[in-house]
């Protein structure tokens, strides 16, 4: 857990009353133990918001937006991952048929078909 003022003083650009906002806004979760304190996958969350408004200036009406579709890009991302898992830990007879399976233009491989 990272304390809010030592994630402060890691990112420079981070202003104290955006974090407050974005905490507001229920775009990060803190932790309120003992004061605000935050996991490793929030401090990733707040430098990834911070990449967005600071460098990118994505409008603080579309941040939500925006961090919406990447947290669906995520999750489709883990889950393609565990099927990925699950066939390779299959028979290879049964990993060919479901390679078989997909269509001719998707490429679930990994490899360069070209």
């Amino acid at each position: 857990m990272t304390a809010i003022d030592d994630l402060l003083a890691t990112i420079p650009s981070l202003q104290r009353s955006d974090l407050e906002g974005w905490i507001r806004d229920e775009l990060v979760v803190a932790e309120r133990d003992a004061g605000l304190s935050f996991s490793d996958m929030e401090c990733a969350r707040i430098r990834l918001i911070c990449t967005l408004t600071y460098e990118l200036e994505i409008d603080s009406g579309a941040l939500p937006v925006v961090l919406s579709l990447l947290d669906q890009l995520y999750e489709t991302r883990q889950r393609l991952l565990s099927l990925t898992r699950a066939v390779t830990s299959q028979e290879k007879a049964i990993q060919a048929a479901i390679v078989a399976a997909v269509s001719p233009g998707d490429n679930l491989t990994g490899t360069d078909q070209s």
